[in-house]
């Protein structure tokens, strides 16, 4: 179904305002996902030629969905359809997964790679081993249903899985197999501008607002259990941490 036939024909004998009605229109649209996320809606002339209105009318309609966060304007462009966000529990271990299930939300993942070989001088500093150490890599997509949400570096001791195809669906389902799921994890959170090369990955614009999160989890003898890099799309995220002043 079109996005132009799911709305159907404005009422100019309703008294309900026009820009309203197409506000309404649009964001049932949005809602039953005529129109996907990172989808673009038809720009401002087109619609008001489609609904024999004014631009001015449909610009009030297209604001008031940009201010709900339903849409999104690119510069150079055009209007797209945002992404529904995904709340974050920044204090409490959960894993890409286990946020997209409690979302309603389908996860799976593209790998880019998955590989061994000893540490790297930095790989041995994040992670407390020593030079000649073996290390697994992994390289994935994340996504929520079919949306890109997340890139995902990953680097695992070798004491910690039984090789690189021991991961599937979920590397701490694979970790805890083994016996070394993350005791204590530290995070950090900092807001980042994606590159060129990122920005293809997650289907953004370069230059476009990112999360990086730098995870490193700890074995409950102080080991450790992974250093994880993850770049997650800033409209698709938001944090959320339950604090208690007791």
């Amino acid at each position: 179904m079109s996005l132009i036939v799911s709305i159907g024909p404005l009422r100019k004998s309703d008294p309900t305002p026009l820009y309203l009605q197409l506000q309404k229109g649009l964001r049932r649209a949005i809602e039953k996902r005529v129109v996907q996320p990172d989808a673009a809606i038809p720009n401002e002339r087109d619609l008001a030629e489609l609904f024999g209105i004014s631009r001015i009318t449909v610009r009030k309609a297209v604001d008031a969905l940009v201010e709900e966060g339903l849409l999104a304007r690119r510069q150079g462009a055009g209007t797209f359809v945002t992404a529904p966000r995904v709340e974050k529990q920044f204090s409490r271990l959960t894993s890409f997964s286990e946020d997209m299930i409690a979302r309603g939300r389908r996860p799976h993942s593209v790998w880019v790679s998955r590989s061994k070989g000893p540490v790297t001088p930095e790989e041995a500093l994040s992670l407390g081993l020593s030079p000649g150490s073996q290390v697994y890599r992994f390289h994935r997509i994340r996504y929520g249903d079919d949306l890109p949400m997340a890139i995902e570096y990953a680097t695992i001791p070798g004491y910690s899985l039984a090789s690189e195809d021991a991961v599937g669906a979920s590397l701490y389902e694979a970790l805890a197999a083994s016996g070394h799921m993350p005791a204590r994890v530290l995070q950090r959170l900092r807001a980042v501008n994606f590159t060129a090369e990122q920005a293809a990955m997650l289907g953004v614009a370069p230059g476009d607002a990112g999360l990086f999160f730098e995870r490193r989890g700890f074995l409950a003898d102080g080991r450790a259990a992974e250093h994880t890099l993850s770049y997650y799309r800033g409209d698709a995220y938001e944090l959320v941490a339950e604090l208690d002043s007791r």
